[in-house]
């Protein structure tokens, strides 16, 4: 807040260097070009500032909302008409309350592609069209969709205004040279232009059937992906002409077709390979998979696990890189980072790591607190709300230490530098818990890598992948709650030899 004689003076010098915005403000050190600018304009308009600041936003009444927004209504939905009309409030004001009361009639922006240019292959094509013609241009025309004038262009810039743009002859009329050699043009021109659509459609196929990149070298397929391609385009392309463009020979064909017509030995595996990718919210890798068939007494290699799933296009969602952030913020004197990157422990309750994770759908924001074991993963303690507040973090404590059940069980609790785990409440309950706290350095989340694992495994297995735009937020804090207690009880890990937490817990003689 600058005084008036601060305003004054700055006002003045920036008159005296040439309204020179930053010459001014090196030389006072203050204020901001955009405050500068304001004071000018005051001092221009007024002849002189203000003694002290007005404060520029109004209040209003819910009534005077209430009015205005159904003045709106009543009144063909015109902001301009209710602004006149009432003579408040601002219009994004104004739009606010509509969106805050009546979300279903906010505008929308509709956007329009741009004409799409025709490719040269659609010109030739045209071209051979109008010149062995048995219809009128015109109707040529109306079919491309395009003029009759820009048909004869198209005909101008690939033959020359010269050549005759039809081919029909008279009876009992002699073809002369120049029409021949048009003729011998348009005939090349054809091939050309089928040589390219081959071309083009085994690109296509290529990158639907085989999931190829649509500019793939077609030497560099297998003889196998050659003949799934040959069997896809023969009802259209003949044999031979695909037998050159690919490079294949024909007897090669033939024995891979016979090949690929045999009864398919892995038909059940691949049944039970899509159940339980889809039981496990289709986040099983080839490792983990050929773990979990193992459980059903389905013994085959990793090779062919992984392509089987390749071949089924049961693919794991990868995970969204994020652009890495900061936190410069410090309130108050912090713990010893006592973790150091360590997230090895020995036996159960001796590291623990939590944070905090957002997640925004369309009905509206979640959080999630959990309490991670370093031992194996185990979500010790979670609480989801609608909230980051203090109970979100308290609540999820109380429950982590009702787990502790030893005397000689006083874990290491190790969390970021954020405000939650600074209140009165936090430090008390840690206090009297006897446990240690341990906080990473500012800013760096890497020294909460376990935790910050955790979350992102929970969102590229459960939250990306899916829709959740017909979800209310009572609905998805049951799914987020069933996905963690399947992470502790069901999910194989392959650090814990193909076990959950709880199974790895069980199998070493600890109580779950």
């Amino acid at each position: 807040m600058y005084s008036y004689e601060d305003r004054i003076r700055a006002v003045k010098l920036y008159i005296k260097l040439g309204k020179r915005t930053g010459a001014t403000i090196r030389q006072l050190g203050y204020p901001t070009k955009k405050s500068l600018k304001s004071w000018y304009r005051e001092y221009e308009q007024e002849g002189d500032l203000q003694i002290g600041y007005v404060r520029s936003k109004q209040k209003y009444s819910e009534e005077q909302r209430r009015v205005a927004v159904q003045h709106f209504l009543d009144h063909d939905r015109c902001i301009a008409s209710t602004l006149k009309a009432l003579g408040y409030p601002s219009r994004e004001t104004l739009t606010a309350w509509i969106d805050e009361r009546h979300p279903e009639i906010r505008t929308r922006v509709i956007g329009r592609i741009a004409s799409i240019k025709p490719s040269p292959e659609l010109k030739k094509a045209a071209v051979i069209e109008l010149c062995t013609r048995q219809t009128s241009a015109q109707a040529i025309a109306q079919e491309l969709a395009v003029s009759r004038p820009t048909l004869y262009n198209w005909k101008n810039q690939l033959l020359g205004r010269e050549a005759p743009p039809s081919m029909k002859h008279q009876k009992d009329s002699k073809p002369t040279p120049e029409t021949t050699e048009l003729q011998q043009q348009v005939e090349s021109l054809q091939r050309d232009i089928r040589k390219l659509q081959l071309e083009h459609d085994i690109l296509k196929k290529a990158n639907e059937l085989l999931k190829k990149d649509l500019g793939v070298d077609l030497q560099l397929l297998t003889n196998r992906e050659k003949t799934l391609l040959v069997d896809a385009l023969k009802p259209t392309y003949a044999l031979s002409e695909l037998f050159v463009e690919l490079d294949l020979a024909r007897s090669t064909y033939f024995y891979h077709r016979a090949d690929l017509q045999k009864p398919d030995k892995y038909a059940e595996v691949r049944l039970a390979i899509t159940e339980v990718f889809e039981c496990n919210h289709r986040c099983y890798g080839y490792r983990r998979m050929r773990a979990a068939l193992g459980r059903q007494q389905v013994f085959v290699s990793e090779k062919v696990v992984q392509r089987l799933m390749k071949q089924e296009r049961l693919v794991v969602s990868a995970n969204k890189r994020r652009r890495y952030g900061s936190y410069l913020g410090e309130i108050s004197p912090a713990p010893e980072n006592i973790i150091n990157r360590d997230f090895q422990a020995e036996t159960p309750n001796e590291k623990w790591l939590t944070d905090i994770t957002e997640f925004q759908i369309p009905a509206g924001k979640v959080y999630l607190s959990p309490i991670i074991d370093c031992f194996d993963g185990l979500v010790v303690s979670w609480t989801i709300g609608t909230r980051p507040d203090s109970d979100l973090v308290n609540t999820m404590l109380d429950a982590a230490i009702e787990t502790v059940t030893g005397c000689d069980d006083r874990p290491i609790i190790h969390s970021d530098r954020g405000a939650h785990y600074r209140w009165p409440g936090w430090l008390s309950r840690v206090h009297n818990a006897k446990l240690t706290r341990s906080m990473s350095r500012k800013g760096c989340s890497p020294d909460n890598a376990a935790c910050e694992g955790f979350f992102g495994r929970l969102k590229t297995e459960l939250f990306y992948p899916r829709n959740w735009h017909a979800t209310t937020i009572e609905q998805f804090i049951e799914v987020v709650d069933s996905y963690i207690r399947w992470y502790n009880e069901k999910r194989i890990k392959i650090s814990l030899g193909s076990l959950s937490p709880l199974e790895y817990r069980k199998s070493l003689g600890f109580t779950a």
